[in-house]
């Protein structure tokens, strides 16, 4: 996985610029593009935001640590 991607789980407040930020690393890496060709850039652009609102989601809704089910 991308090594420069944080945890964000662990973070007191995780910015909004924060998980788009791993999204966009996690798209680069699995694209092989730092910056994708026009023909590319919408599909590009979109899976990063997708990403990023799955992140978010996550984050919302996972138990604090130490919570027991």
């Amino acid at each position: 996985m991308c090594r420069s991607i944080k945890t964000l789980r662990t973070e007191a407040v995780a910015t909004d610029d924060d998980t788009r930020a791993a999204a966009l690393q996690y798209v680069r890496k699995i694209s092989g593009y730092r910056k994708p060709s026009k023909a590319n850039e919408a599909t590009f652009e979109a899976a990063v935001d997708e990403i990023t609102a799955a992140t978010e989601r996550l984050l919302a809704n996972l138990a604090p640590t130490g919570a027991r089910a």
